[in-house]
């Protein structure tokens, strides 16, 4: 995944900073799964703002 390679997280730190599961980000690299609907507005707001995620998520 380009955003979590651009950021330089492992998958594991990718899914623990911004809540998600990892096996789902592992899936989604290898194409074996998309990302549902929520999970993209997710990843969306992760790719312009990551630091606003991780302040909500602290909160």
């Amino acid at each position: 995944m380009a955003l979590r390679k651009r950021l330089k997280l492992s998958r594991q730190r990718f899914a623990d900073r911004f809540g998600l599961d990892v096996r789902a980000v592992q899936e989604w690299e290898q194409g074996r799964r998309v990302p549902d609907r929520a999970a993209r507005v997710l990843l969306t707001v992760i790719d312009r703002d990551p630091e606003a995620v991780v302040r909500a998520l602290a909160e």
